[in-house]
């Protein structure tokens, strides 16, 4: 990896602020965090020149922008919404989401989704979708993902939404997915946060194509979720979860403090997301 790769912010998990649609729970849950204005806030930073200068005041060089079709459950952020929002803007990396009860043939609408309109990752909602990843119907998306060489971030672990089921949301699911697509970069967004931090963990340690993702955990927790962090910091990935982290710089800060190397902080704020998007 070279010197440059080692040091790009990498903010591999962000949403969009204004959805076509929230679900109220959301909109709730949201607003607490900007007890300062949040209409104001998610506006204003719903232009993407707006959200480019945002990252640049956290020192985030990329940000992967994640696509949403959970209408059961958080709301809807449509693949053309993320699709306009990334248009013409190289920071900003769009992740589709195929939500296998509103498509039929899965892998050739990720075919079209990365080859036609320019999605460089996929992000699954097992928990929001109901739906196991390892069930059979979701491997044609799977096998075009790796044939396409791009990454499948996956949700596990608890949520605090409405009418999300945590039993989708096991990070041993993802067992079965990894021996079958042995090609496949798969991350695992917010790492079994709540029950699974050791199944995730040892997964990672176990598949070489499979990753954590730190989104939505406290920085001064991780040690205590993963007492082998520094053993592992090659294939761990920064996330943050953004507008439900108000300050991704801040987060990233608090990584770089914690009792890692220097490369290692690196690895995780950045590098191995360079790899996995091929930047």
């Amino acid at each position: 990896m070279s010197e440059e790769s080692r040091k790009l912010r990498i903010d591999f998990h962000v949403h969009l602020g204004l959805y076509t649609y929230h679900k109220p729970w959301v909109t709730e849950w949201i607003s607490k965090l900007y007890p300062n204005g949040y209409d104001e806030f998610i506006n204003r930073y719903s232009d993407p020149g707006e959200f480019e200068e945002l990252l640049t005041a956290e020192g985030v060089d990329y940000a992967c922008i994640l696509a949403d079709q959970c209408p059961i459950t958080t709301g809807m952020c449509t693949n053309e919404q993320v699709q306009e929002f990334c248009r013409g803007r190289k920071r900003l990396i769009p992740f589709c989401d195929l939500n296998p009860y509103l498509y039929t043939d899965l892998g050739a609408e990720l075919r079209k989704k990365v080859e036609v309109e320019g999605f460089r990752g996929v992000k699954l909602y097992p928990n929001y979708q109901h739906y196991y990843p390892n069930d059979a119907r979701m491997y044609p998306l799977y096998q075009a993902a790796q044939d396409l060489g791009i990454p499948v971030l996956i949700h596990t672990g608890s949520s605090v939404f409405k009418a999300s089921r945590l039993k989708y949301s096991d990070p041993l699911h993802l067992d079965d997915v990894a021996n079958d697509f042995p090609s496949l970069n798969l991350v695992m967004a917010h790492s079994g946060r709540g029950f699974w931090y050791d199944r995730a963990f040892f997964l990672s340690k176990l598949h070489p194509n499979v990753y954590m993702e730190l989104s939505g955990l406290p920085p001064a927790k991780l040690m205590t979720y993963f007492p082998e962090l520094a053993r592992n910091t090659d294939k761990v990935i920064f996330g943050s979860d953004w507008p439900g982290l108000p300050s991704i710089g801040g987060n990233m800060d608090a990584v770089s403090n914690l009792p890692l190397s220097a490369e290692g902080v690196d690895r995780i704020l950045g590098g191995n997301a360079a790899r996995l998007l091929r930047l």
